[in-house]
């Protein structure tokens, strides 16, 4: 049985929660960008929430961007696409000729592909550096404890324009303290930029100062089964 999707209902539901939790955080709606994430799903589900208005994604792999979105960002060229999941360093040209957005800079020789891409591309792309907060060994990101010099050398010594951070919290922990801790740090840093948040925490996130919240489910549906 193919499921039933109101996905500009869904879209304006998100919308509304992200504009209840930064008013009563004390903040302007505005100024929380909604990236839907369009991971695993089929490129007509994309069509149709830009369709309702939406014109920020995520998308986790550099393969599955490549296939989706030149033909919808033919039809929507004012969407723009973050890469949301790892990078590895063989994917880097294609990477940056793709996407608008990089949040997934984690390590040295990731940072150093990307300013040679830049330089050699001349097109520079925003990055938030991954911070793996819950120091899970199963995932992507820098430690908390080695943030700061990693953001040293991408900034100081590489020139990545790094406009924020960005972290997935462990699944199993209070997201709140992982939110704070990534917000400390980005203001020890004088960064801006928050990436923080997904379907099941995202109005905590914005509580927070998340400036990016990465909603898939709750816009997308579930994933079909590959």
């Amino acid at each position: 049985m193919t499921e039933t999707i109101d996905f500009a209902a869904n879209l304006a539901s998100v919308k509304a929660d992200i504009a209840d939790a930064a008013r009563q955080a004390g903040r302007a709606p505005e100024s929380i960008t909604l990236v839907a994430v369009g991971k695993g799903h089929p490129a007509e589900r994309s069509r149709a929430v830009l369709a309702a208005g939406q014109r920020v994604f995520g998308e986790n792999r550099v393969q599955e961007a490549e296939e989706k979105w030149p033909a919808l960002k033919a039809d929507f060229p004012d969407a723009r696409v973050h890469l949301i999941g790892p990078l590895q360093t063989n994917k880097v040209r294609h990477a940056v000729a793709l996407f608008d957005v990089i949040e997934t800079v984690d390590r040295p020789r990731l940072a150093q592909a990307l300013a040679r891409e830049f330089d050699s591309s001349g097109r520079q792309l925003p990055c938030y550096i991954q911070v793996n907060t819950g120091a899970e060994p199963q995932k992507a990101g820098v430690l908390p404890e080695e943030a700061d010099a990693f953001i040293a050398q991408c900034r100081d010594e590489l020139g990545l324009p790094v406009a924020g951070l960005m972290c997935i919290p462990p699944v199993d922990e209070e997201p709140s303290l992982h939110f704070a801790l990534l917000r400390e740090m980005a203001k020890r840093q004088g960064l801006d930029g928050l990436s923080m948040g997904m379907s099941a925490d995202y109005p905590i996130a914005v509580s927070f100062g998340a400036t990016l919240v990465r909603v898939g489910t709750a816009i997308f549906g579930t994933r079909p089964a590959r």
